[in-house]
């Protein structure tokens, strides 16, 4: 790659979480089901990297930068209730 890698992974990022963004209905047990990561993982990858990097950010600050708002009300706004069988698939993962 050439030196413009930061930049790019940068805008990736930004990207994803615009995405993310766009697609509030997608829930973070689905994303877990699914993926093994969701908005809260990033938020804390956030937190872990800016650490590495001898900056310091709180969690709930990352995870307004992941959100685009605070995780309190994002949560209240979007977040709804896991059906028995997100909870399931869920579980199994987790048992794996």
């Amino acid at each position: 790659m050439t030196d413009k890698t930061t930049e790019i992974e940068a805008a990736v990022f930004r990207r994803l979480l615009r995405h993310l963004d766009d697609h509030k209905e997608v829930q973070n047990i689905d994303l877990m089901n699914l993926a093994d990561f969701c908005r809260n993982c990033l938020a804390k990858w956030y937190v872990a990297a800016a650490e590495d990097r001898g900056e310091a950010i709180d969690y709930e600050a990352a995870r307004e930068v992941v959100y685009g708002m605070p995780y309190t009300e994002w949560k209240k706004k979007y977040q709804t209730e896991a059906t028995p069988e997100q909870l399931e698939a869920f579980n199994n993962r987790r048992k794996q």
